[in-house]
């Protein structure tokens, strides 16, 4: 596909309200006796419009909640948008939740191919690949046993080895994982940079400025669900700075 690109105009994403309330035995039992007040939605993101095109590396910064992450996953087709207009050309490999689409009572062999479904490739392309994902993951003989009895560590191997074989032209990243013990880190970390060079659109959040300086041009601050800076990756990072400053003194 020639023409990758990520257009959006005017988008708005909301969360429920019903999404985010607490639900409980408790909780059930008195608005049987007491009609519970809905909160108003979460407006998450709120005017996003930008373009960005093939070959840019573009971070995303900005505090804890500040629409980082939901960009990424909006971007990403996870969550959808209440107004505006979302284009994206190209296809998307996405490293965010990484378990997304696991069946529990499957192998880690048979959640190979469920896994690859779910990003869109073909049974014939998943296979083509099963036994590079498997050598990656190095899971052993535990690649034939459930993933229920696996460990946490195990499932993120597995989970990394899976999304990060199948190819994209556009990568998301949520910060650089950590994906079990100091080899295997060593080895995710040289496979997410291979990742980087090939894809033809990066978008990366980060709070470490030295990995956003060190392949991104382009940096976006998110505040409050607004981008409030787009330019070249230094002076966003002034940016961002300045805006901490001015939540620190408020």
């Amino acid at each position: 596909m020639g023409n990758i690109s990520i257009k959006l105009r005017d988008v708005d994403l909301y969360y429920s309200s019903l999404s985010l309330q607490r639900s409980s035995l408790k909780a059930a039992v008195l608005s049987l006796w007491k009609k519970r007040e809905r909160l108003p939605d979460v407006h998450a993101l709120k005017g996003i419009t930008l373009d960005i095109s093939a070959g840019e590396r573009v971070a995303l910064l900005g505090r804890n909640g500040a629409g980082k992450s939901t960009f990424l996953k909006m971007l990403a087709g996870l969550y959808p948008i209440r107004n505006g207009e979302r284009e994206v050309n190209g296809s998307i490999r996405s490293l965010l939740e990484l378990s997304l689409g696991f069946e529990s009572e499957a192998t880690g062999r048979e959640n190979i191919l469920y896994r690859g479904l779910m990003l869109g490739l073909s049974p014939k392309a998943v296979r083509a690949q099963a036994d590079e994902i498997v050598e990656f993951a190095e899971l052993g003989e535990f690649i034939d046993y459930p993933i229920k009895s696996y460990s946490a560590g195990m499932l993120v191997r597995l989970a990394f080895a899976i999304t990060t074989t199948l190819q994209g032209d556009i990568l998301l990243l949520d910060e650089i994982l950590g994906a079990g013990d100091f080899a295997f880190m060593q080895k995710a970390q040289q496979r997410v940079m291979s990742l980087v060079e090939q894809a033809r659109i990066v978008v990366f959040a980060t709070h470490d400025w030295g990995a956003a300086q060190s392949f991104c041009t382009r940096g976006l601050v998110f505040e409050k669900g607004r981008i409030i800076f787009d330019g070249a990756i230094s002076e966003a990072i002034e940016a961002y700075k300045i805006s901490l400053e001015k939540q620190q003194d408020a």
